[in-house]
């Protein structure tokens, strides 16, 4: 259980399931931001207006308003903030939510990231408040990039600082949990992105009663390695 093991660092994330097409328009995209705001609060992953979810288009990042009820979102309530600019520039009726510093941040550093879901998804965020890291208690933790899912340093909400913190965490990796916070979970794109955040608290929930229950084995580095290799391929391609 106390069993150390050091971090393996890989470039993106593993890509698992088939999911939207990069051809949406900016227009579905909006959509597709509120549709996935109300399944995560349906679903119990979120509460009221806590998360919040952002998705890149072209050089700009399309994100939810800040404090806004997603049953009473419309397409043109979602914010569209400059991506070239390094201070916050944006369009619409609405201010964007109080956490773009670290959509921004990580849409900015990861190309490869093309939307991001930030919740404060229950299991998550109790092991946030124990400032505790995922180890490689199951092997879909390679999911993420690697063999654990950081918990980054706490830093108040919506500050550049929470952003340095989240971007460190997120080093070679896809999630990170929040300290006394919460997690985020980055994807592809929305649908990957929303997919990951469900893994992700399963996770949480997985590791967090494993570790209720007094034993725990984690799987070793050259296990994980493994793993990671296998999933390069895993999953139905794009044709």
């Amino acid at each position: 259980m106390n069993r150390e093991i050091e971090s393996i660092d890989c470039p993106t994330s593993v890509e698992i399931p088939v999911t939207d097409k990069t051809s949406m328009t900016e227009n579905q995209k909006r959509e597709r931001i509120i549709e996935l705001c109300l399944q995560m609060n349906s679903s119990g992953l979120n509460q009221g207006t806590s998360g919040n979810i952002s998705a890149r288009h072209k050089a700009s990042m399309l994100i939810t308003p800040s404090g806004i009820a997603y049953e009473r979102l419309l397409p043109d309530d979602i914010a569209r903030v400059s991506l070239e600019h390094a201070d916050l520039r944006w369009e619409g009726p609405f201010k964007p939510s109080s956490e773009w510093h670290f959509h921004k941040a990580i849409l900015r550093e990861k190309p490869e990231i093309d939307a991001v879901v930030h919740t404060h998804s229950t299991f998550a965020t109790v092991l946030s408040i124990s400032r505790s890291s995922i180890p490689a208690c199951h092997y879909m933790i390679a999911a993420f990039g690697g063999n654990s899912v950081r918990c980054a340093d706490y830093q108040t909400f919506g500050s550049p600082e929470l952003s340095e913190a989240v971007l460190q965490a997120m080093q070679g990796r896809s999630a990170c949990l929040l300290a006394n916070h919460g997690m985020i979970a980055a994807g592809k794109d929305l649908n990957n992105a929303m997919w990951a955040a469900v893994e992700l608290e399963t996770l949480a929930k997985q590791f967090y009663y494993a570790r209720l229950a007094g034993t725990m084995t984690l799987l070793s580095d050259d296990e994980m390695s493994e793993v990671m290799d296998k999933f390069r391929d895993y999953g139905q391609k794009e044709r």
